[in-house]
């Protein structure tokens, strides 16, 4: 049982990889009868992987393509669903929906004009879209670990994780796009010597010029420790909460397997747990959008 467990939770842990195999590379495949077939690749194979040590050996530059496929198509829906509200919106009796696209762009307005300090039009539809994208991200966790892996393995898909924020690629991704923009803005607004006098005046600043050089890398160490930080712990933090929060789900989905009463149970916790989880999920969008417009507010202060 406690094999069968861990390779339950290995798989649905392991992301649908695209990558190279380099030559020589020997394949273990299970055919129909349980068989394995083990054969040597003669050329560098650019392919799915049909394990997790596969996976693992793609290396760096492997795509993790059920992450990719699911936050791109997550963000295509929202944009649609958004697009379809605009072309409907009217000045007479509102939609349901009209009001509860409202609701989000007014709530995300207020927000913005409460937190972020400078003047950047860019922000307010950046801070929507990352809201609304984080969301929905987040929102898979609550579809039942089993349903949409079956439905995939049906069609001879071997792995397919469906929360893309519980990948920290996509996260770091997110975050480092944040990051970008604060760089960006930073510079624009502050130009690069106000930027570079930022990373190495502060927080020890003296009159005299001798003893402010001393500083100077002291500084720029302490302050490059604190800008980089912010888009690891950015990207790390939700990963980390969605991450657990997956593993949960799937722990509980153990207990399916190990008799009547350990199932109702689970049925039981995993309702209470989805409902407490909706709570995460909006909270943990929340945070990531605040965050991104707190580091654009910084990068658009000029002092």
């Amino acid at each position: 049982m406690a094999g069968n467990s861990q390779e339950y939770i290995s798989h649905h842990l392991t992301n649908l990889t695209y990558g190279k195999l380099p030559a020589g590379y020997v394949r273990h495949e299970v055919d129909e009868n349980g068989i394995v077939h083990e054969h040597a690749l003669t050329h560098d194979t650019w392919t799915m992987a049909h394990t997790k040590q596969e996976a693992a050996d793609m290396g760096f530059w492997a795509l993790h393509v059920d992450s990719l496929g699911w936050s791109i198509g997550l963000g295509a829906m929202i944009m649609l669903l958004f697009w379809k509200g605009a072309q409907k919106a009217s000045t007479a009796v509102p939609t349901g929906m009209q009001n509860f696209i409202e609701l989000i762009v007014e709530f995300i307005d207020n927000t913005v004009k409460e937190s972020f300090h400078g003047r950047n039009p860019l922000v307010a539809p950046l801070s929507l879209t990352i809201f609304c994208w984080v969301f929905m991200m987040n929102f898979m966790d609550l579809i039942p670990v089993d349903v949409l892996p079956s439905l995939f393995a049906l069609f001879g898909v071997h792995y397919m994780k469906v929360v893309p924020s519980t990948d920290v690629n996509i996260t770091m991704g997110m975050s480092l796009t944040v990051f970008a923009l604060m760089i960006f803005y930073s510079i624009k607004v502050k130009g690069i010597s106000g930027f570079a006098g930022e990373l190495c005046l502060q927080p020890f600043k003296v009159s005299n010029p001798v003893l402010q050089a001393v500083f100077v890398p002291i500084n720029l160490f302490l302050e490059s420790v604190a800008l980089l930080a912010k888009p690891i712990s950015l990207a790390l933090r939700l990963f980390g909460n969605m991450y657990a929060g997956e593993m949960i789900f799937i722990l509980i989905a153990l207990m399916f397997s190990a008799g009547a009463f350990l199932g109702l149970l689970g049925g039981a916790l995993q309702w209470a747990w989805a409902v407490f989880h909706i709570l995460v999920i909006t909270l943990q969008a929340f945070i990531f959008m605040m965050l991104t417009i707190v580091y654009l507010s910084m990068a658009h202060e000029d002092h």
